[in-house]
């Protein structure tokens, strides 16, 4: 194991202990929420751990934050369906865990990954005891896959996409291109990621679809309403929505297409929803806006046409009261998901940083989505979309996600065949 490495996360981990310890206790924001969670991390999950005494095999997810999540919702939902096992997910980014950490159906322990320490990890498998481990996307921990892979535990990567510029074709990429020998198989999403695992020395891949798909109709197929919002959205005005609003560019964006739009309603669903944060999107709008807290305490009236989501976990449902939407997170590499929106036949807008994600440039290609780098284009495109127009987009937006469902099955096959020959 690479000498620098260790040295590095270990250096990281003892500063993050010094300062846990410095916090004052009402302090809620990401990067203290962050170190707080892991005081005292291995010794919390161990007692959690110990007084579970169903005797099922473990399965272990582990997911960077809430976007990763809704690609293992459907294959947790799948392994509770089909036998007795116990579910284990661990969150890196806090966001993740507290929106889950109340309410987490299908799941039986939830945890934070612990930072990638050889004694954190030995005492975290040690705890967890995993009969098989899935990742999400792109975690390659060295430490947690060298010994996952030395205690013999199948280890799966799904929806991975391999880029020619990843990390493992770089001069400093050793320790990571050791570090793909401990999975079992990978899940990609596009021919180019296979073709790169293989160069790569990887033959254990196979070419799967995205589990988004499924969780998405998972999510449309579920009863939800908001008494607000369904009488916020009454008539026959358009009703746009931002969702997973993340940086200054994408509060630019929104808010002049709503200042241009001045007949539609619209719904601001930002991906941070702290004080500061709502603030700033507010005072970047030139015409009011109410809170959706405040919306359902009056009941859905409102003179305002703006609505600003004030909480979290609601946005992939309230995508079915859209007309158009924009997704944020295109002006950096991490787009949020545009599939929730798709799944209800909805046009999806989104910025240009699409080179991480396979879905974009594929419903770029079907005039379903559409790139926009300024206000002006994304102005332009909600005017494009006449009432012909919608009907054609809704058509191929149903037929391109029904086209998509189904690499749940292919993924949770391989997954349970690993489980139950462990068993």
């Amino acid at each position: 194991m690479n000498m620098k490495y260790n040295i590095a996360v270990n250096t990281v981990n003892a500063a993050l202990k010094i300062y846990a310890h410095c916090l004052p206790s009402h302090v809620n924001h990401k990067f203290p929420e962050f170190v707080k969670g892991r005081i005292a991390l291995v010794r919390r999950i161990a007692e959690e751990m110990r007084s579970d005494d169903s005797g099922y095999p473990v399965v272990w997810f582990h997911v960077s934050s809430l976007g990763e999540y809704a690609i293992a919702r459907p294959l947790i939902s799948r392994i509770k369906a089909h036998g007795n096992a116990t579910v284990v997910l661990t969150f890196f980014s806090p966001s993740g865990y507290r929106a889950l950490k109340d309410n987490h159906p299908g799941i039986d322990h939830l945890f934070y990954l612990p930072l990638d320490t050889r004694d954190n990890v030995r005492g975290f498998l040690e705890a967890v005891r995993p009969s098989v481990a899935v990742f999400m996307v792109s975690e390659y921990w060295p430490n947690m896959l060298e010994e996952l892979k030395f205690r013999n535990v199948p280890t799966y990567l799904v929806s991975a996409i391999i880029r020619n510029d990843s990390v493992f074709f770089r001069w400093y990429g050793k320790i990571f291109r050791r570090s793909l020998s401990s999975y079992t198989r990978f899940f990609v999403l596009d021919r180019n990621s296979l073709v790169n695992l293989r160069m790569l020395g990887c033959t254990n891949v196979t070419l799967s679809g995205d589990p988004l798909f499924d969780n998405a109709m998972l999510v449309a197929d579920t009863p939800w309403s908001s008494a607000a919002l369904d009488r916020f959205c009454t008539g026959d005005r358009p009703v746009f929505v931002a969702g997973s609003v993340s940086d200054s560019k994408d509060i630019a964006l929104v808010a002049k297409a709503v200042s241009d739009h001045p007949s539609m309603r619209c719904i601001i669903v930002p991906h941070d929803v702290s004080e500061r944060t709502l603030e700033k999107i507010r005072k970047s709008l030139d015409c009011g806006s109410v809170l959706y807290s405040e919306l359902e305490r009056n009941g859905g009236e409102t003179a305002e046409r703006i609505v600003i989501v004030d909480c979290v976990g609601k946005l992939a449902y309230i995508y079915r009261y859209a007309t158009m939407a924009y997704v944020g997170g295109g002006f950096t590499p991490l787009l949020h998901s545009v599939i929730e929106a798709t799944v209800y036949g909805v046009p999806v807008s989104f910025g240009p940083r699409i080179e991480r994600k396979v879905t974009p440039q594929q419903m770029i290609e079907l005039g379903i989505g559409a790139m926009v780098r300024t206000p002006q284009e994304l102005s332009a495109w909600i005017d494009s979309l006449t009432p012909d127009k919608l009907s054609e987009i809704k058509k191929a937006a149903f037929e391109y996600v029904k086209s998509n469902l189904g690499a749940t099955d292919e993924i949770i096959k391989t997954i349970e065949n690993s489980l139950w020959q462990k068993k």
